[in-house]
C-alpha cells in the first residue's frame, strides 16, 4: 500500500432526486423514459470530501479516482467529477443494472489491482436505498470499515482515521487504521456546484471504459436475488381535525379502536 493516500470514490447514476418516481406498468422497476439523472446524492457528498482532503492535504494524497458501474450515459456523471476536481475517472460498462454484492466483488477487484488504500463512498442509493455495498466492499477486502460518517480527520501520518458516525440519538466516534472503507452521510459536507466553463473543459474527454469480459473475467456478478414486484406504498386517507376529545373518543368507537 501506498504511503500516501491513494482514494476511490464509486459514483452511482440514479433518477433525480427531484423527480418523484414512479412505478412502470410491469412493476418490476420505476419509469425512467424521459427522465433526469444524476449523480447519487451521498456518492456527491464522499467526491467533495475526496477534494477536500486532496486540497487540505495535498502533501498527502497521491491520487483521488472516480469510478462509476453502469451504462454508458454515467459518463456524464463522471465528467461532472472531473470538472470538480477529481484527478481520474473510469467506468465500468454494464448493460443491466447489478445487486450490491456484485458492485463490491468488482469494486474490490480494482482496490486490489490498483492498491488504493482508502475508499469513500456514499451509504446507500437513492434509488434501492441497500445500504450495505460499502460494509460488503469492507468484508470482501478484509477491511476495517466507518459508516454513516459526519466527520473524517486522518492522522499526521495517515496511518489512521478518526470518523464520527451518525447513530440512532447521537454520534459515534470510531479510528481505524489504513487502509479503510468509510461511507458518508449528510451532515459530512455540502458539495460544491460546478461551473459552466469547467463543465466544458471536460465535455471531450475520453472516459476510460472496462470491459467486464476483459478487465472481470474471473469476477462472480451473477444475481442472487429476484425481484419479484414493486410497487407504490397504498395512499392513506386524509387526516380529519378535531374540535375536543369528545369528539376523538366517537370516532375511535366508530373505528371500534376502543
Amino acid at each position: 500500500m501506498s504511503s500516501k493516500l491513494k482514494i476511490l470514490v464509486p459514483v452511482k447514476r440514479v433518477l433525480d432526486h427531484q423527480i418523484k418516481p414512479l412505478v412502470n406498468a410491469a412493476h418490476d422497476g420505476v419509469q425512467t423514459q424521459g427522465c433526469k439523472f444524476s449523480i447519487n446524492p451521498f456518492d456527491d457528498i464522499a467526491i467533495e470530501e475526496a477534494l477536500r482532503i486532496k486540497t487540505n492535504r495535498s502533501k498527502d494524497v497521491d491520487s483521488t479516482h472516480a469510478i462509476s458501474i453502469g451504462v454508458d450515459k454515467c459518463q456524464d456523471i463522471l465528467r461532472n467529477c472531473l470538472a470538480k476536481g477529481i484527478d481520474s475517472v473510469s467506468l465500468v460498462e454494464t448493460s443491466e443494472p447489478l445487486e450490491p454484492l456484485a458492485v463490491a466483488k468488482l469494486l474490490a477487484h480494482e482496490v486490489k489491482e490498483k492498491k488504493y488504500n482508502v475508499v469513500l463512498m456514499g451509504k446507500q442509493a437513492i434509488d434501492d436505498d441497500s445500504n450495505n455495498t460499502g460494509q460488503m466492499l469492507a468484508a470482501l477486502l478484509n477491511w476495517p470499515q466507518a459508516t454513516n460518517a459526519c466527520k473524517v480527520e486522518f492522522n499526521d501520518s495517515v496511518t489512521s482515521c478518526k470518523v464520527t458516525r451518525e447513530i440512532d440519538g447521537g454520534e459515534e466516534t470510531v479510528e481505524a487504521s489504513l487502509p479503510l472503507v468509510i461511507t458518508t452521510d449528510l451532515r459530512l459536507n455540502q458539495p460544491r456546484y460546478v461551473g459552466l466553463s469547467k463543465l466544458m473543459k471536460v465535455k471531450r474527454v475520453k472516459i476510460p471504459k472496462l470491459s467486464l469480459s476483459e478487465h472481470f473475467p474471473d469476477v462472480d456478478i451473477k444475481s442472487k436475488l429476484t425481484t419479484l414486484s414493486i410497487n407504490e406504498p397504498q395512499s392513506k386517507p386524509p387526516g380529519i381535525m378535531l374540535k375536543n376529545v369528545d369528539e376523538l373518543v366517537s370516532k375511535l368507537k366508530d373505528a371500534k379502536l376502543i
